[in-house]
């Protein structure tokens, strides 16, 4: 299927995990794939592999927490491709493990500067080109834990819960240039970013601690990136035209409770 046929489609944290994979899963479906991350290597590998593939697809070094960084790469693509119709706002990391009483305001606002400002400048500056597209599809990556709450990494948490209500707002404010800003919210799924996570939490068997953490799921396991990607998709074709200021929860169950 051609379910995103021509498309242009911004990836951000495109490199690894969800963010590869929802570039995989768009190009697959016919979009044209612009992969932003700064893991300049795995990038430009992923970009190759598409391209071998016959996806039209090119990559850029961006830092998500440097508005300048954003703006100019945003208007490269847009001159590279003719346009933008989605964006994918994937670039997170999990931070600090500390608890509130213990972390401090570097360790803070370095999630927050990723996570938060990160959304806030991919969609400031891919917003007038979506207006000038007469409209497009922002896909938001927050989590479980932007619906609730558990007893630790404080800084993740919050920074997802701002995405969700910022998805929210963002829907209502652009609905009148047809653009579409919903949210989607992955449960444990197996990617390095969770992997490092287990790492800092004190896991030193990664099997055991995968099988644990899955077991949280009433399905009984991690879900797997393109559990995520295929949603991205949805949200990002036709198909959801009528589709925003949603939540989409791809969580095995976690939040069922």
């Amino acid at each position: 299927m051609q379910r995103v046929k021509d498309k242009v489609c911004i990836v951000t944290g495109g490199a690894l995990g969800i963010g590869r994979a929802c570039a995989e899963r768009l190009g697959e479906e016919g979009g044209r794939i612009a992969v932003f991350d700064v893991l300049d290597a795995q990038g430009e590998a992923l970009v190759l592999a598409l391209q071998a593939r016959g996806i039209d697809a090119a990559y850029w070094h961006v830092d998500v927490a440097s508005e300048a960084s954003v703006k100019a790469a945003t208007d490269a693509v847009v001159a590279h491709f003719g346009g933008l119709h989605v964006l994918v706002n994937n670039a997170g990391i999990s931070g600090s493990t500390k608890l509130t009483h213990e972390i401090t305001e570097a360790e803070w606002d370095h999630v927050q500067a990723v996570n938060v400002k990160g959304v806030l400048f991919c969609t400031k500056h891919a917003i007038p080109h979506l207006r000038a597209a007469r409209g497009g599809s922002i896909v938001n990556l927050s989590s479980i834990y932007g619906l609730v709450g558990a007893p630790d990494v404080p800084a993740y948490h919050a920074s997802k819960g701002a995405v969700r209500l910022m998805s929210k707002t963002d829907a209502m404010i652009y609905a009148r240039d047809n653009i579409r800003v919903n949210s989607v919210h992955p449960g444990y799924i197996w990617t390095p970013m969770v992997e490092h996570h287990l790492q800092a939490s004190g896991a030193t068997d990664l099997e055991a601690a995968r099988a644990d953490v899955g077991a949280l799921h009433p399905l009984g396991h991690m879900g797997e990136a393109d559990d995520i990607a295929w949603g991205v998709v949805y949200l990002a074709s036709d198909e959801a035209k009528f589709v925003t200021g949603s939540e989409l929860v791809i969580d095995g169950g976690y939040t069922a409770r």
